[in-house]
């Protein structure tokens, strides 16, 4: 008996220390990635394919949901240029054998720029040690350029309130910079290797995101999305030089990887200012300087580049008319330009395959939505969930899915994907506004 009982004491010791050791931070680390790895062999994130449905499908169901009020529109979400429309592209049509039309580059005065070029004060952070730090890591870089003080763990808390958040988008970091900072910012897309030279040359270090393979916690190489700061350039190596939270600083990355690599994001760029150089930064903008122009410009950048060779630059190129279209409200157009997208993706040999991509860009949600195609909303964020093995920890998805489901006349569905937004980002505010609206208190 006394052998007994003490194999049970020994028994239950060990379930208390291996529990107690599991909330160790290395070992937990460590077993959550192990159980990922397995999630996932199980289930290849990569094999997981949208297929947009039919137009009876997505006919309106709830119609009258935007006549009371209760579908906000798209300005509550994120702020949008004033609409313009703009024609989707014919897939049927010509290809790059037609004259082009017009584009709306930004003018520029022609002032050569120097050959090469490497700004020193950028106070370099890496992201590891902590869930997806990459945000946090370079915004903290591109702030300390001009004085600030903080680092990653005075950004982190407030860009990502949930420590395991799968994303943080730019629009989140250009409202901590109004909000928390006395610097400016310019956010804009369609930017270009020139358009990172120009900056850098006048003494502006710019933020950028990009698409790029990475070993992941499954020991995968696989597509993700990455922030850099863009510090200098070499034209005579055809490198840039940039601050990779990730890999090291000074990094060094060829022009030709930075255009492909930056397409996946519409070539978007942040540029932070002290407030006296703000005006520097518009002039160097050019055009460029008025947003709905900027957009035009990149929408007419997408529509050349969608006749680019590799299906998955298609597939970019497609993405951003899409997210362009988006921006200027021509949301049938732009859901026509994803679907363009997401016809091209499953050519796209499954080991390259960007699956992570509605993590990060959340517009043919906006463009489905408005457009009357709920039930494709619905498929997208059920798709999008189903790309996540771990936690599934991404508030966007679950606030448009809310969103499809509300339309369609679930309201206690909707409910409960607000909620469950929140959960994973507090305050969330376009759920909270769905919650009031439905006469809700907000958890």
């Amino acid at each position: 008996m006394k052998k007994i009982f003490l194999t049970v004491g020994i028994a239950i010791l060990l379930i208390f220390v291996l529990t107690g050791a599991y909330f160790l931070p290395p070992v937990r680390w460590r077993v959550d990635e192990w159980v990922l790895r397995i999630k996932y062999s199980l289930n290849p994130p990569q094999s997981v394919v949208f297929v947009p449905g039919s137009a009876a499908q997505n006919q309106p169901v709830s119609a009258q949901a935007r006549a009371d009020g209760t579908l906000p529109p798209p300005a509550v979400y994120t702020a949008t240029p004033a609409a313009t429309r703009m024609a989707a592209i014919d897939p049927t049509q010509a290809g790059p054998t037609e004259t082009p039309a017009p584009t709306l580059a930004p003018t520029i005065p022609s002032t050569p720029l120097p050959g090469r070029i490497s700004l020193k004060g950028v106070v370099y952070e890496d992201q590891h040690g902590r869930w997806n730090y990459c945000a946090p890591a370079n915004l903290a870089m591109a702030l300390s350029y001009w004085g600030w003080k903080g680092d990653r763990d005075v950004v982190g808390p407030v860009l990502k309130p949930d420590p395991k958040d799968k994303n943080v988008m730019p629009y989140e970091m250009v409202d901590y910079i109004q909000t928390h900072t006395d610097l400016r910012v310019a956010s804009r897309v369609g930017g270009d290797l020139d358009t990172l030279k120009r900056f850098i040359a006048a003494g502006f270090p710019v933020l950028v995101e990009k698409g790029t393979y990475l070993t992941d916690l499954t020991g995968v190489k696989s597509w993700m999305g990455h922030y850099e700061v863009v510090t200098g350039y070499d034209d005579a190596r055809g490198v840039f030089i940039t601050q990779d939270s990730f890999t090291s600083p000074d990094y060094e990355v060829t022009y030709d990887t930075m255009e492909k690599g930056w397409r996946a994001f519409n070539n978007v760029y942040l540029v932070v200012s002290s407030a006296e150089k703000s005006d520097q930064v518009t002039a160097l903008l050019g055009q460029d300087a008025d947003e709905t122009a900027n957009v035009r410009h990149a929408a007419e950048k997408a529509a050349q580049e969608i006749y680019a060779t590799t299906p998955i630059d298609q597939y970019f190129a497609w993405f951003n008319r899409g997210t362009n279209l988006r921006l200027l409200q021509d949301y049938t157009g732009a859901a026509q330009a994803f679907d363009q997208a997401f016809q091209v993706y499953p050519s796209i040999p499954e080991a390259e395959r960007p699956w992570r991509m509605l993590w990060y860009q959340t517009d043919p949600y906006f463009a489905y939505f408005y457009s009357g195609r709920y039930w494709d909303v619905l498929s997208l964020a059920n798709t999008t969930l189903d790309t996540m093995q771990s936690e599934k920890n991404i508030e966007e998805t679950y606030y448009w899915r809310g969103m499809a489901k509300q339309a369609l006349g679930d309201s206690a569905g909707a409910i409960e994907d607000y909620r469950t937004a929140i959960s994973y980002h507090a305050g969330f505010g376009p759920a909270t506004y769905q919650l009031q609206q439905l006469g809700v208190a907000a958890p």
